[in-house]
């Protein structure tokens, strides 16, 4: 159980679509307007957990080039979702001039993000820990890397209002980004 908690972090919670957007949004809107939206992502992730548990990802790959049309879809998802982020302009001033994003947008995001997919059948397969307290460990997990990731979005939310900080920071988060489809690729 200890190399599954200590394995998730690394896995999961390394930066992705997931953690990226959820450090955006409490940056661009503050703690407490990005809880709902941080909440739809801990719930599709919890979702996308409990799929790969049901065998869901397995099944998917027994089909005949599955696994590379997946990889391959999640590394050009990855790559589109760079150049928005890398393209995106510096952050309104006033977050209470644009709704924040909701439960549902977190929640499809959650959902559509191929690296949690495998980045999740990667630690859930890599456990021999029975599946229910795995499947438990692994979503007390995905609530803290969610969580933390919030903190250090809204924690940094001057540093991307600045235009100068706000576009070094947009390409690094999109070259993170590229790093992870390359690896996925691989």
């Amino acid at each position: 159980m200890l190399a599954l908690i200590l394995a998730a972090p690394v896995v999961m919670g390394s930066p992705g679509p997931s953690t990226v957007s959820v450090t955006a949004v409490g940056a661009a809107f503050g703690l407490r307007r990005s809880l709902a939206y941080t909440a739809g992502l801990v719930a599709g992730t919890a979702g996308v957990l409990l799929a790969v548990a049901a065998g869901v990802m397995a099944a998917l790959l027994t089909i005949p080039y599955a696994q590379p049309v997946l990889l391959g879809a999640s590394a050009l998802y990855i790559l589109w979702l760079a150049w928005r982020i890398a393209t995106a302009p510096p952050l309104a001033d006033d977050p209470g001039a644009v709704a924040a994003p909701s439960f549902v947008a977190g929640f499809l995001l959650a959902i559509a993000n191929p690296k949690a997919w495998f980045a999740i059948a990667a630690v859930f397969a890599g456990s021999t820990v029975p599946a229910a307290p795995k499947v438990a460990a692994l979503i007390g997990m995905i609530v803290l890397i969610h969580a933390a990731w919030l903190l250090a979005g809204a924690s940094f939310a001057r540093l991307f209002r600045h235009p100068t900080a706000a576009r070094v920071t947009s390409i690094a988060f999109a070259l993170v980004l590229v790093a992870t489809a390359a690896a996925t690729v691989l």
